[in-house]
């Protein structure tokens, strides 16, 4: 069985859209499953279904492994949600955060080639949603985590990775890190800058931020400094020592070498780089104090923390998560590659290694035309899926 979609056939940007269009695109819902083989005649019957696929189930009851090349379940990805965290919208629910979620899986069988399904689930305990995936693990491949709310979906994905044997991933996480890395190494090309030398503010300490910094950190960049709704995250902080279990506490002892405290205007003077994954604004004054031809990733959606032109006034490249401006940062440069590598593979686990190659595949892929303007591909680019597959894969042999 496959999910049918329908691919993009152009490059345009996203224009003014007429509520009657968007809905209208979306009666019955985004996916369908249609039959990979024929079903015309007795013969056809007695083959896909009675008697013929007794033989099927026998074989796979006797060698279990045979699932795997005769099912579909070995490539099929479930897009998993609680309606915690969906998009700019918050905490809607199981049912709202639906719609989002047959758009992944649309993305997934579009970029990656991958059949996938989503599945809601009305519950927000950890330990129910890893429970539930634990039953269904003979009906899947792999485990795509999707608009979870912050700090839970920490303890779930880490629960998830040592409860099944597959791969699984939280994209709000690692696919915008990823690509954030990316752009980032880039972007530094583009201003003349070494990757390992830039002091890099992350403002947003949830589920993409903590990612974001991680994935910088391993890419060996020291100089990395958060930001939450309290200010910049560091060591001496009252609420982040009182909790040292919490990814904020774990994220003090590794980031922030300097010792920075206060708010943005102390975190961002004399930096290079800015990355906003928060509903935060940034206040064009603080832009001043960054260093000249700085780096600007206003990325939350829909609306950036600093509109682009707000901030080309002071920052040589600029990017944001919004597709009718110059590059935009956006997961589907990531997510179908590294599932469809790891897959490919035969991975247990999507690890650090895997991550840093698939930013590495987009990033080269932008190398040849590299501008302001051009920093990552295009997320309709055909050549992204493929290269992030065959990076991922290969990081995987040499695991």
């Amino acid at each position: 069985m496959s999910i049918d979609v329908i691919a993009p056939t152009d490059n345009s940007a996203a224009t003014a859209l007429s509520e009657a269009e968007i809905f209208d695109a979306h009666q019955g819902g985004k996916l369908s499953v249609t039959s990979t083989v024929p079903l015309s005649n007795k013969r056809d019957l007695s083959i896909a279904y009675t008697p013929g696929v007794a033989e099927v189930s026998r074989a796979i009851h006797n060698n279990p492994e045979l699932a795997k090349t005769l099912t579909w379940a070995q490539r099929l990805v479930v897009v998993v949600s609680d309606g915690t965290a969906v998009l700019g919208l918050g905490n809607i629910g199981a049912a709202a955060s639906l719609p989002v979620m047959e758009g992944k899986s649309a993305l997934f069988k579009t970029f990656g080639e991958l059949d996938s399904i989503p599945l809601v689930l009305n519950t927000t305990d950890v330990d129910e949603i890893v429970e539930t995936l634990v039953r269904l693990r003979p009906s899947f491949g792999a485990v795509n985590l999707e608009d979870i709310s912050a700090p839970r979906c920490f303890e779930l994905e880490e629960k998830l990775i040592e409860a099944l044997d597959c791969p699984v991933m939280h994209d709000d996480q690692h696919g915008t890190a990823v690509v954030a890395l990316a752009a980032l190494t880039n972007a530094a090309k583009v201003t003349g800058r070494e990757l390992a030398d830039l002091r890099v503010v992350v403002s947003g300490a949830g589920a993409a931020g903590i990612a974001v910094a991680e994935i910088l950190l391993a890419a060996g960049i020291t100089d990395v400094v958060l930001l939450d709704s309290k200010g910049v995250i560091n060591r001496e902080r009252a609420d982040i020592a009182a909790d040292p279990q919490s990814k904020k506490s774990q994220m003090a002892q590794r980031s922030n070498p300097r010792s920075v405290t206060g708010g943005p205007g102390e975190a961002l003077l004399g930096a290079d780089v800015f990355i906003g994954v928060s509903s935060s604004k940034l206040d064009e004054a603080h832009l001043k104090l960054m260093n000249a031809d700085s780096i600007v990733f206003a990325l939350s959606n829909p609306d950036p923390e600093v509109l682009p032109e707000v901030a080309a006034k002071y920052a040589a490249v600029v990017a944001t998560g919004r597709s009718d401006f110059p590059n935009q940062i956006n997961n589907v440069l990531a997510f179908p590659g590294i599932f469809r590598g790891a897959l490919d593979a035969g991975a247990r686990r999507i690890t650090p290694a895997m991550k840093l190659a698939a930013a590495r595949a987009i990033a080269e892929l932008a190398e040849a035309d590299l501008s302001v303007d051009y920093i990552v591909p295009s997320p309709l680019d055909p050549r992204v899926a493929p290269a992030v597959t065959a990076a991922v894969a290969a990081a995987v042999e040499a695991e």
